[in-house]
C-alpha cells in the first residue's frame, strides 16, 4: 500500500533573507517527497521559519507559532507545528520550555536533515531542540581561512553541504558553470558540472532575494545578529550565477542580492572587488532585466562598488545604505563610524554618478545616552538628506549585546515619544521626496494586474521590494494590459504618500 502523501506548510517571518532559507527548506523537503501547501490548516505539519531581529519580531514570531498551534485539535489536519528560524537559532532549548505548543524547536544544523525530523515528529517522536551558541565562533576568526571550513558549517540559503558518504538532493536542473566568464571566476575553483541549486518558488512573484553571503563581522553594540547568523562568509560566483540562471528560468525577472553586509562580499575570498565583477555576469543572464543590490554598510562602500552600481546596465539605481544615527558621538557608542556630513558627502557621490537614485535606510532612536543634540543633528541629516524610505526603530535592549549594558538607558515613554516624533518627521519628508519624483520618466517591474481598473501596480527601479513604495500604472483606454514580469515605461503623475501614480505616455 502506498503511503499517504506528506504535506508542509511553510510560514515565514522577517526579511528577504529568511524567505531565501524558506525556499530552501522547500527544495528540500520536496526532494524528500514532500508536498508543499500554502494553508498551514491544509498541511500535516506546519513549519514557521521565525525572526528574532528585535522585540517585535519577536512577538509577530510567537504569534505565528501559536496561532498554528491552535489549528491542531481532534479532527484536524494539522497535526504539528515546528519553529525554526533565527529565533529558534537564538533561544533554541528556552524557547521551547517557553512555549510547548511548539513540537519542536530546530536551529540551522537541522536544515539539511529537516524531512527526517518532520518524518519522527509526525509519527510521535522526539527530536531534541536546538542549543544555543554563538556561531561566529564555528569559522576561523581569519576571513582568509573561512572558505576552507565553511563546507563543514550550515548556513542556510548557501545551496548545501552532503553527508558523509551521501549525495546532495537537488530539485532544480544543474547548470553548467564551466563556461562562466573569468571575470566572475576570479581564479576560483568551479566545479565541472557547477553546484546543485537547492530551492523550490513559494510565489510567483517576477522577483527573488538571492543570497549572496551571510553572517556579519561588525560589532555593532546593539545588534545580535552576528552572534546567530555567524562570522561573514562569501558564496562562491559559481553558485550565485547558478542560482541566478535557475530563478531565471523560474520566471524572475529582478533579483535582488541579499546578505547581513553586502560590502563586505569577497573579503573571505580574497578579493573585495569580486561584487563589481560579479554584477554585469548576473545582468547578463536571458531573462534577468534587473539587479537590485542591497545592505550597503557606508564605512564599507567603495569608490569602485559606486561606479559599478551606477555603470552596470541592468544595475538599478537602488542604494539601500545602513546609516542607524548620524550623530557621531553616538555612532561611535553604537561601535559604528561615520557622521551627518560624512553621510551626505557619501550621498553626494551616490547622485552624482546617479542623479535619479532611489536611497533607503534605517535608524534608531532612545539608543542609551542620546541626547537632543544627538536627535538635532539625526533630524538636520534626515531634512538635508532627501531619503526616499527611512525606516524608524525605538531602541530596545538585546540578549547578549554590549548595549544591555551601556548606562544612559532612557525610560520606554522616552523611547516612544522619541520613535513617534521621528516617524512623523520621516513620513513627511518622504512624502516630499516622492512628490520630487512628479514628472520623471519610470520603468515599473508589474507584480499586479487590475483589469477592471485598467491599471498595473509594480516598482520603479529606484524602488525596493515591500516595504519601499509601489508605482500604479494607468494604462490609455484600450490598451492591452501588460503581463505580471513585463516592464512598462510611464511618466509619474502623482505621489500618494511615498506610492507614486503613473501614466503611459
Amino acid at each position: 500500500m502506498t503511503p499517504p502523501e506528506r504535506s508542509v506548510a511553510l510560514v515565514t517571518l522577517g526579511c528577504t533573507r529568511n524567505e531565501v532559507d524558506s525556499e530552501e527548506l522547500a527544495g528540500r523537503l520536496l526532494a524528500e517527497g514532500w508536498r508543499l501547501v500554502d494553508d498551514a490548516a491544509e498541511a500535516d505539519v506546519a513549519v514557521v521559519n521565525t525572526c528574532g531581529f528585535v522585540e517585535q519580531a519577536k512577538k509577530d514570531s510567537i504569534d505565528a507559532l501559536l496561532e498554528a498551534s491552535d489549528l491542531k485539535g481532534e479532527g484536524a489536519r494539522t497535526q504539528k507545528v515546528v519553529a525554526v528560524g533565527c529565533l529558534a537559532e537564538r533561544y533554541g532549548t528556552e524557547l521551547a520550555d517557553q512555549l510547548p505548543e511548539a513540537d519542536a524547536v530546530l536551529g540551522f544544523d537541522s536544515y539539511r536533515d529537516m524531512s527526517t525530523h518532520l518524518q519522527t515528529i509526525l509519527a510521535g517522536g522526539h527530536v531534541a531542540s536546538h542549543t544555543p551558541g554563538d556561531r561566529r565562533r564555528l569559522l576561523p576568526l581569519s576571513p582568509a581561512s573561512r572558505q576552507a571550513s565553511a563546507a563543514s558549517v550550515a548556513t542556510p540559503g548557501h545551496g548545501d553541504v552532503a553527508p558523509a558518504g551521501g549525495t546532495v538532493p537537488t530539485t532544480a536542473p544543474v547548470t553548467d558553470a564551466t563556461d562562466l566568464p573569468d571575470a566572475v571566476d576570479r581564479g576560483l575553483a568551479v566545479p565541472a558540472s557547477g553546484p546543485p541549486v537547492v530551492r523550490a518558488r513559494l510565489d510567483g512573484r517576477p522577483w527573488a532575494p538571492l543570497k549572496i553571503a551571510s553572517g556579519c563581522d561588525r560589532r555593532c553594540s546593539f545588534c545580535a545578529i552576528p552572534m546567530f547568523r555567524g562570522a561573514f562568509v562569501s558564496r562562491r560566483p559559481a553558485e550565485i550565477v547558478t542560482e541566478a540562471r535557475w530563478l531565471a528560468a523560474q520566471g524572475v525577472r529582478e533579483l535582488f542580492l541579499v546578505s547581513e553586509n553586502s560590502t563586505s562580499y569577497g573579503k573571505d575570498l580574497g578579493d573585495l572587488d569580486l561584487l563589481e565583477a560579479l554584477l554585469p555576469d548576473l545582468t547578463a543572464i536571458d531573462g534577468v532585466e534587473r539587479v537590485r543590490v542591497s545592505y550597503l554598510q557606508p564605512a564599507e562602500i567603495r569608490p569602485g562598488l559606486l561606479r559599478a552600481m551606477a555603470q552596470t546596465p541592468g544595475v538599478v539605481p537602488y542604494y539601500d545604505i545602513s546609516f542607524q544615527h548620524a550623530s557621531e558621538p553616538l555612532l561611535r557608542r553604537m561601535r559604528r563610524f561615520g557622521s551627518r556630513e560624512a553621510f551626505l558627502d557619501l550621498l553626494a557621490r551616490v547622485r552624482a554618478d546617479s542623479p535619479e537614485a532611489g536611497i533607503r535606510c534605517n535608524v534608531i532612536v532612545g539608543f542609551p545616552g542620546e541626547t537632543e543634540d544627538d536627535l538635532a543633528e539625526l533630524e538636520a541629516f534626515l531634512v538635508e538628506a532627501r531619503l526616499d524610505v527611512v525606516g524608524v526603530f525605538g531602541y530596545s535592549d538585546e540578549d547578549g549585546t554590549e548595549a544591555e549594558n551601556l548606562d544612559g538607558k532612557l525610560p520606554p515613554h522616552v523611547v516612544a515619544e522619541r520613535l513617534d516624533r521621528f516617524s512623523r518627521l520621516v513620513e513627511q519628508l518622504n512624502a516630499d521626496r516622492a512628490e520630487e519624483r512628479v514628472g520623471e520618466h519610470v520603468v515599473v517591474l508589474v507584480e499586479e494586474v487590475d483589469a477592471a481598473e485598467h491599471t498595473v501596480t509594480g516598482r520603479a527601479a529606484f524602488q525596493g521590494p515591500d516595504v519601499d513604495g509601489e508605482t500604479t500604472v494607468v494604462l490609455a483606454p484600450g490598451a492591452p494590459l501588460p503581463a505580471v514580469g513585463e516592464l512598462v515605461a510611464a511618466v509619474v503623475t502623482a505621489a500618494e504618500g511615498i506610492d507614486l501614480v503613473a501614466e503611459v505616455p
